[in-house]
């Protein structure tokens, strides 16, 4: 008792570290996770503190933050390359965490299966990118190959490229997925051509496209599901 008061005599930037050691990882704050990784902050302000600002900048969305570059960090005074690296780095080990785990091959039978699959790849994605899962005869995943990326609003999927490589893995079927970095499901008009255009050079290959899914952190859209294919 009498070391948990005495955290209030150490200084504001120690005591994250301190309260960890007394009172376990769950009782800090996320402005105190984040102080503990950049370490200190400026003469005007407190680890701590710098945290806090942060954070309100981005309306305490850690989902946001984890969306930031090392220069979109940088912009925040106080926070280096290699604080702001410290910050990714965790961000990302617990994306990780979160979105790993289970069978690297397991057997794709719904659109939501699919979707889990993919959101070690395109989760906080800020690009947009398009993937294909190439399944086996019984819909097992052979492989995740990425086709192409570009901006922030649009990638070019070249059909020649997908079913070379569909070929290539001995694919039985293929699902195609790419990400909407704006968060908007719905599929846009070239969205829909596309997927027409792909599901009859498989047919004409005899690897059938199974399905569509447009990617969001929050959600997604498959063209199965919606009769689209």
């Amino acid at each position: 008792m009498k070391n948990e008061l005495n955290i209030l005599s150490w200084a504001e930037e120690d005591r994250p570290r301190e309260k960890l050691l007394l009172k376990g990882k769950a009782s800090l704050s996320d402005a105190e996770l984040i102080a503990i990784l950049i370490g200190s902050g400026t003469p005007e302000m407190s680890a701590v503190t710098l945290s806090k600002a942060i954070l309100s900048k981005i309306d305490n969305d850690l989902n946001v933050l984890a969306k930031l570059n090392v220069k979109d960090l940088q912009k925040f005074k106080g926070i280096g390359e290699a604080k702001a690296i410290s910050i990714i780095s965790a961000l990302e080990l617990g994306r990780r965490r979160k979105t790993n785990g289970g069978d690297s091959k397991p057997k794709i039978t719904s659109s939501e299966m699919a979707y889990s699959l993919m959101l070690p790849d395109l989760l906080d994605q800020p690009i947009e990118q398009f993937w294909v899962i190439m399944l086996s005869r019984s819909n097992r995943v052979i492989q995740k190959r990425v086709i192409s990326q570009g901006g922030v609003s649009g990638t070019v999927a070249d059909p020649k490229v997908i079913f070379k490589k569909a070929l290539e893995d001995l694919a039985s079927g293929i699902i195609l997925v790419h990400n909407h970095p704006s968060g908007n499901l719905k599929p846009s008009e070239a969205d829909i051509k596309l997927t027409h255009k792909l599901q009859q050079c498989g047919k004409l290959l005899e690897i059938p496209v199974l399905d569509h899914i447009i990617f969001a952190d929050d959600g997604y859209f498959s063209f199965a599901d919606e009769a689209l294919l």
